[in-house]
């Protein structure tokens, strides 16, 4: 018996209409009632998932404080989620970028990171992996995290290069 992946996310947020728009205008997530809709809630399903819906978002209202997580209290740091391709990950760090939610970005190595907050300040990872038969000694032996030049991995890759794990295709 063993956990393979991650089924859905439930978030807290102060306004359900602000936090859908901007996982559906910025992210691309698309809109779904989840079969039990309810004042103050919505459910969200990613581009191309299976899942009856990835996010949960319910609404604490305006007077809800910021999460103190990682700051004053332990609570979850992020999420991470994977892209079909490395064009997909330079298409929303624009959209990211636009929207004023891009925080940073990252070069692991074997993968390529974006990361983003929402309007209610939760970060999030978008990631993409490195398809294993284009692996290089370099991309293996990197050691801890650098600046992503995402122009530069394009140019290596080429946009279409598909996330080398965790899509089923």
């Amino acid at each position: 018996m063993a956990i393979f992946r991650l089924n859905h996310a439930v978030l807290y947020v102060r306004d359900v209409a602000t936090s859908v728009a901007f996982y559906r205008d910025v992210l691309g997530f698309g809109y779904t009632d989840g079969g039990d809709s309810f004042s103050g809630a919505a459910f969200l399903q990613a581009p191309g998932s299976t899942n009856d819906h990835d996010l949960g978002l319910f609404q604490l209202g305006p007077e809800a404080a910021a999460s103190g997580a990682g700051k004053t209290t332990v609570g979850l740091y992020h999420l991470a989620w994977e892209v079909d391709t490395l064009g997909d990950l330079s298409d929303l760090a624009t959209a990211l970028q636009e929207a004023g939610a891009l925080v940073g970005s990252s070069n692991h190595g074997t993968t390529k990171s974006l990361y983003g907050k929402d309007p209610d300040g939760l970060e999030f990872e978008i990631v993409w992996i490195i398809p294993a038969d284009q692996l290089t000694p370099a991309d293996r032996e990197h050691a801890g995290v650098t600046r992503l030049d995402l122009d530069a991995e394009l140019a290596k890759y080429g946009r279409d290069a598909r996330s080398g794990v965790g899509i089923s295709r």
